[in-house]
């Protein structure tokens, strides 16, 4: 729903108290207020009135503008029990909208996630098809079983992801043939990451043929255990020095 100065007070403060409500606000000449604007309003629509939207056209209604300290657009605020409780500024990526959102109310497909069973996690990925935090657990229990094409199939929903993308390149590796790649895999499995990954480093050299899909495990490896693993760095590092 659109909003106005006149407006804002019982649309978005008083409204908040009920639900989050989450705020765009935007102008008709702003070219990112119109990329960011359809991202919005799917991903609201696919948390069910668990979160609401409200649009206020910041030339038509400068004074609500001004005292929430507008200075660039679009500008999104969540508002609950009448005050801001997270905001951005910007057309970010439909990934990083579906997260803030996540953050006031989070969408069935996330419920459906924490579930964590498979029959969850394949309902969660009909709702949402990119949604990384489904298809890389799902996909490794098809792995388990040997249902590998299924798997590859659901993780190239996801690109861009480190973790899925390492994960497709294990099951290259695999249906190639693992020349020697067998004890870091077993290791993986077990979550000896240390052991995992300093096998599969040792394995990249300028002259193999597999060193991008191994890059690729080791990259979805370090992806997953985060920057704030103190392994990370020396791992980076190695692996730089072993593809150059």
């Amino acid at each position: 729903m659109d909003a106005s100065d006149a407006s804002f007070e019982t649309a978005v403060i008083e409204r908040s108290r009920s639900v989050p409500v989450v705020v765009d606000f935007w102008a008709a000449w702003c070219a990112p207020c119109r990329m960011l604007g359809p991202v919005l309003e799917r991903e609201v629509a696919r948390r069910d009135g668990a979160v609401e939207l409200v649009k206020l056209d910041t030339d038509a209604n400068p004074a609500t503008a001004q005292a929430y300290g507008i200075r660039g657009i679009p500008a999104v605020k969540a508002f609950r029990d009448g005050e801001v409780v997270a905001e951005f500024v910007g057309a970010i990526p439909a990934m990083a909208v579906s997260r803030f959102l996540d953050g006031l109310a989070p969408s069935r497909a996330e419920l459906l996630v924490k579930n964590g069973d498979e029959a969850s996690l394949r309902q969660a990925l009909e709702l949402e098809p990119d949604r990384a935090d489904a298809a890389i657990p799902l996909a490794r229990m098809l792995l388990s079983r040997g249902e590998s094409e299924e798997a590859l199939e659901i993780l190239s929903h996801v690109p861009g992801n480190f973790a899925a993308d390492g994960l497709m390149a294990r099951v290259r590796l695999e249906k190639e043939g693992l020349d020697g790649l067998s004890p870091a895999f077993a290791a993986l499995d077990s979550r000896d990451y240390e052991q995992a990954v300093d096998l599969l480093i040792s394995t990249i050299r300028p002259t193999n043929p597999r060193k991008d899909d191994i890059r690729r495990v080791v990259v979805g490896i370090l992806d997953e255990l985060g920057p704030d693993d103190p392994r990370v760095p020396d791992w980076r590092r190695q692996m730089s020095s072993r593809l150059y």
